[in-house]
């Protein structure tokens, strides 16, 4: 692997920093306090960024469930705490908040469908 290359699933890249599924595994902890599940398995993470390819640090884009949310500061502070909480000290984090595409219940994974006695996709 090369520096700027992702990191495979748990695998620690060329700067030192977790791979992406280390990552969710810690945004896991962030929860969506109206909803009360967390942020991952709703699918309002969109994509995690780490090390170089994030020049350097992580970078997390993201959505809320609607434009209008106002829970939306509290989320992303929590965020960067989990993530700040989780990297060395020091490293970069930056939540970027993209409203496209439109988060959409289809995005949830199947344990987010069931806490909310949704049928499985």
């Amino acid at each position: 692997m090369t520096a700027g290359e992702p990191a495979p699933d748990g695998a620690i890249d060329p700067c030192g920093l977790p791979g992406e599924a280390q990552l969710l595994d810690t945004l896991r902890q962030v929860m969506d306090p109206e909803a009360g599940m967390n942020i991952v398995d709703l699918g309002l993470v969109y994509g995690i960024e780490s090390g170089a390819a994030a020049r350097p640090g992580v970078r997390v884009a993201m959505t809320m469930t609607s434009a209008a949310c106002p829970m939306a500061d509290l989320i992303v502070d929590q965020v960067h705490d989990a993530l700040a909480a989780a990297l060395p000290a020091g490293t970069p984090v930056q939540v970027d908040i993209v409203w496209d595409p439109p988060w959409t219940p289809e995005r949830m994974s199947g344990l987010a469908r069931e806490h909310f006695g949704w049928a499985p996709r």
